[in-house]
C-alpha cells in the first residue's frame, strides 16, 4: 500500500510511541489521585500542557485537553457566542466546524457566509460591515481538501475591532506551516494528535485567557471543569510528543514534502493531461494535492486506486463516505465535471521517491483506462477539458 492520505491520518511515529510506553504501562495512576502514582500522572500532564503551549505561542492554562479536533471545534462553536445572533463562516470549514454552527441556527442563530475564491481562499474583504449582531465567527488556518491557507490574521483583526470572538481550527496547519496562537490574534484554535503523526483520541483546545468560555460537559473538575473527564495520559503525553517533533522538523519535512509533491503533479501534468488542480500552486500546505480528473468518476476511480494499493480520498474524512459532491470545491465554483472527478492526494515526509513514481505510474494507467471506458460511450467527453488543458 502507498500511502497517500495523511490529511485523514497519519502514521504513529516510534517517537511518540516510546514516550507513550511508560503511562501504558508502569504509570498507570488516574492523575486525579493523591497518591505517587497519580501525581506521576499529573506532572506528565502538565508538562505536556507547558510543551504545548511553548511550541504554539501560547500559555499552559490556555491549553485544553480534548479528544480530538471534532470535540474541540464543537467546544469553540458551542461555548463561545456571548448571547443570540450571527455565527461567520465559509463553506469550506471541516464538518465538525460547519455542522456545529448549522445546528446553532436550530436554537435562533443565523447564518452568514464568508464567501471564497476560485483558489478556496475566503475574501475578508466581504467582511468589512461586520457589527455586533455576529456572536462567533470561524475560519480554518488551512484547508483539508484543498490545502489552502486562509488569512486568518487579517480576519481576526476585523474580528477584534468589533468584539467577536474567532474560532481557528488549525488541525491541518500545525506541523506544516508556522502556527503562534497568540500573533495569529484568534480566541481559540483546534489540534488533533492523528494529524501530526500522533495518536488518535486526543487534541486539544487553546482558549484566550480570560475568555468567556461555556463547557459543553458536567461531572468532574479536570481541564478547571472546561472538559471534565478522566484524562488520558498516554495519549496526552504523545499528543505533546508530536507537537515538538512537528514543531522541531517542521523546515525539513516541508522541504522534503514540497519536493514530493512537485514530482508528483508534475508526473500526472505529463503522463494523464488533462488534469486540473483545485487549490492553490504554490503557497499552500505542502503536502496536499486535490486534482480533477475529467473523464473519470471519483468514486470509481477511488474504488480502482485502492484495489491497486494507492490510498486517497475524495475530501475530508469525516465526509467521504457521501455521494454528494464536495461542499469546499462547490463554494469555490467549480463546473461539474471537475467536482465530480476529484480526488485529495496527502503526502507526508515519509513517502519515498520510489513511492511517489509508482503512484504517479499507476494513477496515469487508471486514468487512462477509464478515459477510454469513457469516451466510447460519449466520443466529445474530454475535447472541452482537453482544449483547455
Amino acid at each position: 500500500m502507498i500511502y497517500l492520505d495523511n490529511n485523514a491520518t497519519t502514521p504513529l511515529l516510534p517517537e511518540v510511541r516510546a514516550a507513550m510506553e511508560p503511562f501504558w504501562d508502569t504509570c498507570y495512576g488516574n492523575a486525579s489521585s493523591a497518591h505517587a502514582l497519580g501525581r506521576k500522572a499529573r506532572k506528565a500532564i502538565e508538562d505536556a500542557r507547558q510543551l504545548i503551549a511553548h511550541y504554539l505561542g501560547a500559555e499552559p492554562d490556555e491549553v485544553i485537553f480534548t479528544s480530538g479536533a471534532t470535540e474541540a471545534n464543537n467546544l469553540a462553536v458551542f461555548g463561545l457566542p456571548r448571547g443570540v445572533g450571527g455565527i461567520c463562516c465559509s463553506r469550506i470549514e471541516h464538518p465538525s466546524v460547519w455542522e456545529a454552527v448549522q445546528a446553532l441556527t436550530q436554537r435562533g442563530y443565523w447564518w452568514r457566509e464568508v464567501p471564497v475564491n476560485p483558489d478556496g481562499v475566503v475574501e475578508t474583504s466581504a467582511c468589512e460591515n461586520l457589527n455586533e449582531e455576529i456572536k462567533l465567527a470561524c475560519l480554518m488556518l488551512a484547508n483539508n481538501e484543498t490545502g489552502a491557507v486562509q488569512p486568518v490574521p487579517e480576519f481576526a483583526e476585523l474580528c477584534q475591532r468589533r468584539n467577536i470572538p474567532l474560532h481557528c481550527d488549525a488541525v491541518q496547519a500545525i506541523g506544516k506551516i508556522p502556527v503562534h496562537f497568540h500573533q495569529l490574534g484568534v480566541t481559540s484554535l483546534s489540534l488533533s494528535g492523528h494529524k501530526l503523526h500522533g495518536p488518535k483520541g486526543v487534541g486539544a483546545l487553546l482558549v484566550r485567557r480570560d475568555t468567556p468560555f461555556r463547557g459543553l460537559f458536567r461531572g468532574g473538575h479536570q481541564e478547571r471543569g472546561r472538559r471534565p473527564g478522566t484524562e488520558p495520559v498516554p495519549l496526552i503525553v504523545g499528543l505533546a510528543k508530536a507537537v515538538e517533533l512537528a514543531h522541531r522538523q517542521q523546515e525539513t519535512r516541508r522541504q522534503r514534502v514540497l519536493e514530493l509533491r512537485q514530482r508528483f503533479l508534475d508526473g500526472l501534468r505529463q503522463s494523464c493531461a488533462p488534469i486540473f488542480l483545485n487549490g492553490p500552486e504554490a503557497g499552500g500546505l505542502p503536502n496536499t494535492v486535490n486534482v480533477s480528473f475529467p473523464g473519470c468518476r471519483a468514486e470509481v476511480l477511488l474504488m480502482r486506486l485502492d484495489l491497486a494499493g494507492i490510498a486517497c480520498s475524495a475530501g475530508s474524512a469525516c465526509s467521504s463516505g457521501s455521494l454528494l459532491p464536495s461542499p469546499v470545491l462547490q463554494a469555490m465554483g467549480l463546473p461539474a465535471e471537475r467536482l465530480h472527478s476529484a480526488i485529495r492526494f496527502s503526502l507526508s515526509h515519509l513517502n519515498t521517491d520510489q513511492e511517489i513514481a509508482q503512484a504517479v505510474k499507476v494513477i496515469a494507467g487508471i486514468v487512462r483506462e477509464l478515459r477510454e471506458l469513457s469516451q466510447e460511450d460519449d466520443p466529445s467527453a474530454l475535447s472541452e477539458f482537453s482544449h483547455r488543458s
